[in-house]
């Protein structure tokens, strides 16, 4: 009883968003609204539809910090699935601990329920694309203006998920022209969203037909990045981080972080520039455990594809 009044005193707010979903967002909100949790201190925070790591912007913004995010969402697998994805007061995700004390509390099923005259309260509050973008924009190592003077031609593939939402207006912010190429969100994908070349042939033409400078593909909850080269072939996901690392580097010395999947890659460019790589367990919550534990300037891991 103490860990759950624990619990629930400690939710004072938590934010919500979906990904583009064939399932109406509202029906998904009224389950929510109905939560055990909705209740004493909580307010649930709505964002609606937004790539997964706005909800970090949100952690951060809303009345201090919240304490947690809920994020829903299948990812890549078809539309008939969906998912939660649960985020801590960083707007990271759960550890294996945090992950195991979530799943005892849900099976003990013993939970405290308000009563009508203390529910919880749900704000309505879908300004985090922007000021996710906002922050990306003003990232010191985001050189915005050199990009703007390119007049880059970039063409985006969002799947048909919350990608359309964010990436054409991140791009056109930093002064690009881009061509939209499934974009609209509606959850019906308009390929199979794993990152691999036999899944991409459409950009990889249009990139070529458009006479583009650049391809970027996202997955339905935009946690996953390829990139296209202007010639409508990939560039593999080994050399996106590899090549993110070089320049933060050149810039600003420290340590980085990949799985244990990862080619000797970065390891080789850290060293080049007088860091000291480290290998993590696969999964983002351990690469992200890892930077904190050596103090990383930048970390990753590849996309699957």
């Amino acid at each position: 009883m103490e860990e759950r009044m624990k619990l629930r005193n400690d939710c004072d707010q938590i934010v919500r968003r979906a990904i583009a979903a064939v399932q109406p967002d509202a029906a998904v909100r009224r389950a929510l609204e109905g939560n055990p949790f909705q209740g004493g201190r909580v307010v649930l925070v709505a964002v609606g539809k937004a790539a997964w790591s706005m909800a970090r912007a949100a952690c951060d913004c809303v009345g201090g910090r919240l304490d947690g995010g809920i994020i829903i969402t299948a990812s890549h697998n078809p539309r008939q699935w969906n998912a939660l994805k649960l985020l801590n007061a960083e707007g990271e995700f759960l550890s294996d601990a945090e992950g195991k004390r979530v799943l005892a509390l849900a099976e003990d099923e013993n939970f405290v329920f308000p009563d009508v005259d203390h529910i919880g309260k749900v704000v309505s509050r879908e300004s985090y694309n922007d000021e996710h973008i906002r922050r990306v924009l003003a990232l010191p190592l985001v050189d915005a203006e050199a990009v703007r003077k390119r007049h880059f031609k970039v063409i985006v593939d969002a799947v048909n998920s919350v990608g359309g939402i964010v990436i054409p207006k991140l791009l056109r912010e930093l002064g690009c022209e881009v061509v939209e190429l499934n974009c609209e969100p509606t959850g019906e994908f308009a390929h199979n969203p794993e990152p691999l070349p036999e899944n991409l042939t459409e950009i990889s033409k249009a990139i070529v037909r458009e006479k583009a400078d650049l391809g970027v593909v996202v997955d339905p909850d935009v946690d996953r990045l390829a990139f296209v080269s202007e010639d409508g072939s990939m560039f593999v996901e080994e050399y996106t981080l590899v090549a993110v690392a070089d320049y933060i580097l050149s810039r600003k010395t420290g340590n980085t972080v990949s799985n244990l999947s990862s080619s000797r890659a970065l390891s080789d460019v850290t060293q080049m520039h007088g860091g000291e790589y480290f290998a993590s367990a696969v999964g983002e919550v351990n690469v992200v455990a890892k930077m904190k534990e050596v103090g990383a300037v930048i970390g990753g891991e590849g996309n699957g594809g």
